[in-house]
């Protein structure tokens, strides 16, 4: 049975609506109109169309924040992916870290980013549920009924990400996240490239994913420990392999691959819009450049370099959290 978390009323989640524009150069987005709920926020996200991928003016439902998350797991680096029912357009899929971005935190997604982490990711030891930091912020601790640790968090470091910025109006994003339109549910995402480091000395983790739906009027914040809904995809030098497993107690357990979708993120970009709904497994695969090798679990995969932009995001993060 899933063991309930907490339970929030769907009618708080506020949004704005976005006006785009792009160039070949750029992309910038600003808030336009009135908050939006969770429900009038849904049926705004209807297909919409460009001319040109890489110019163009578009007003959108919302704005969203996705996280690839490289976790680093007994000297090997593991992409990190959410099993989703997506209710909305009836499909199965693997994807990426995700959620909205609330109205009040347009102008810093990447705070959005960190939260949905925690409260998405939920990492189990024997010794209880592991807390996290962002720089100097420490992570929320968002369900009061999981024993979290107090000692040895795990930390997280924002890495830049796409050659082409993104502004907040006429701030630039420091870090430099992925941006793409989804032209068939007419939303913005920023994809921010982070990586999770692990305290030393954890053993027999567990991965779990904490999944919200809607029942009876309240959204759900649920944990199914029969169902993890957390998989781990292998990198070598960097680079994803096709193979799939999830952690539990800390062993790798092969998963199958068979008929799986992976989420629009990993559908091709053409500019600064994505036309699809999804991709299947197979086709994502044929779709990556060739050479890149099978899984191998005894070959280690250097740590990736930290550049200065964690400290820069860290900071802004710090300000941000403090009371006005």
């Amino acid at each position: 049975m899933p063991k309930v978390l907490v339970r929030k009323n769907p009618a708080a989640f506020k949004t704005l609506p976005l006006f785009v524009e792009a160039t070949p150069e750029s992309l910038s987005y600003q808030s336009l109109g009135t908050p939006l709920n969770f429900t009038q926020m849904l049926e705004r996200r209807r297909p919409v169309a460009v001319n040109d991928s890489n110019r163009f003016g578009l007003e959108l439902a919302n704005l969203g924040v996705s996280i690839r998350l490289t976790l680093r797991w007994q000297g090997r680096d593991y992409w990190v992916l959410v099993r989703q029912q997506r209710h909305d357009r009836g499909d199965v899929v693997l994807k990426l870290l995700s959620g909205y971005v609330p109205a009040h935190e347009l102008n810093l997604p990447l705070f959005t980013a960190v939260q949905e982490i925690a409260e998405e990711c939920l990492l189990e030891t024997p010794e209880g549920w592991l807390t996290g930091r962002f720089g100097n912020i420490w992570l929320s601790t968002p369900y009061t009924d999981l024993h979290y640790r107090e000692a040895a968090p795990f930390r997280l470091h924002a890495r830049s990400g796409a050659a082409r910025p993104v502004y907040c109006g006429a701030t630039p994003l420091v870090e430099r996240p992925r941006a793409y339109v989804h032209l068939p549910t007419a939303s913005l995402q920023l994809v921010y490239d982070m990586y999770m480091e692990l305290p030393k000395g954890v053993q027999n983790l567990s991965l779990f994913h904490v999944d919200e739906r809607v029942e009876e009027g309240k959204l759900v914040a649920s944990l199914e420990r029969s169902r993890p809904d957390l998989y781990l995809i292998p990198l070598v030098q960097g680079l994803p392999c096709d193979e799939l497993f999830t952690l539990r107690k800390g062993q790798l357990t092969p998963a199958s691959t068979r008929g799986l979708w992976l989420a629009e993120s990993f559908a091709p970009q053409e500019g600064w819009v994505v036309r699809d709904e999804r991709i299947s497994w197979k086709d994502w695969l044929a779709h990556r450049p060739n050479g890149r090798p099978k899984a191998t679990l005894t070959r280690l995969t250097p740590r990736p370099n930290l550049d200065s932009t964690a400290i820069t995001s860290a900071s802004v993060l710090e300000i941000a959290a403090q009371p006005a």
